[in-house]
């Protein structure tokens, strides 16, 4: 019954469309529980992270990155974060890993930002997994290492990120850390052209253009190249 209560009192702005000054009072009323209801919300998260609660505390930490009921600020998401990821909260280690690569709340640290990214990564996330592999393709906080890199593409692949796909095409079509193998970059390159990927929908168009991995179609390659520049 909760549920569809503050489904309604989400919705309050919508009745402010042309509604009699009755509903209008409402709608205002709605707002009013609008704003105590997200105030409830953020004093809860406030102390149930006090106490040390993991998922409070990244909760805690994206109000303050966004804004979202408090003044943003960017340090003080990063404490919460740090909290809750040493507490091995993968969301947490996730955040605090972008917050050091982006120098968010904390000075700029690729080795940090490879650390955390990769607890996060070793717990199955894919963006971390995502990400690590760019760190290690690009000898961001770690050594280069192309095998390294494709190894995290392809779990997060595996996992359906569609960016991933698309760099585990690129790697077998370029022999990057894998052996070149045109096939495995048809196979990789058309899973993250059908999810909309760009990069994969142009490289899957030069496979057909070509009878790279796949047999010569030329109008196959148009309809990528078309979808691709769409």
């Amino acid at each position: 019954m909760r549920k569809f209560i503050l489904a309604a009192v989400f919705c309050a702005p919508l009745l402010l469309v042309a509604a009699p000054a009755g509903d209008l009072r409402m709608a205002a009323e709605q707002g009013d529980a609008a704003r105590g209801l997200r105030a409830a919300q953020l004093a809860f998260w406030g102390a149930a992270a006090e106490q040390g609660d993991a998922a409070a505390q990244c909760r805690l930490g994206l109000a303050y990155a966004s804004g979202e009921g408090v003044a943003r600020d960017a340090k003080e998401a990063v404490k919460w974060w740090r909290l809750a990821a040493e507490q091995g909260h993968v969301e947490a280690q996730y955040n605090l890993g972008l917050a050091y690569t982006k120098g968010s709340g904390v000075d700029q640290d690729a080795n940090e930002a490879v650390k955390w990214l990769r607890k996060a990564a070793e717990q199955g996330h894919v963006e971390a997994q995502y990400n690590l592999g760019l760190a290690y393709s690009d000898g961001e906080g770690v050594g280069q290492d192309a095998e390294e890199a494709v190894e995290w593409w392809r779990k997060a692949a595996e996992q359906d990120d569609a960016q991933a796909q698309s760099l585990l095409g690129w790697a077998y079509s370029n022999g990057e850390g894998v052996v070149q193998d045109a096939k495995e970059a048809v196979k990789w390159s058309r899973k993250a052209a059908e999810r909309g990927n760009a990069d994969a929908q142009f490289r899957l168009g030069l496979a057909y253009a070509k009878g790279d991995g796949v047999a010569r179609d030329a109008k196959e390659a148009v309809k990528w190249w078309r979808l691709a520049a769409e």
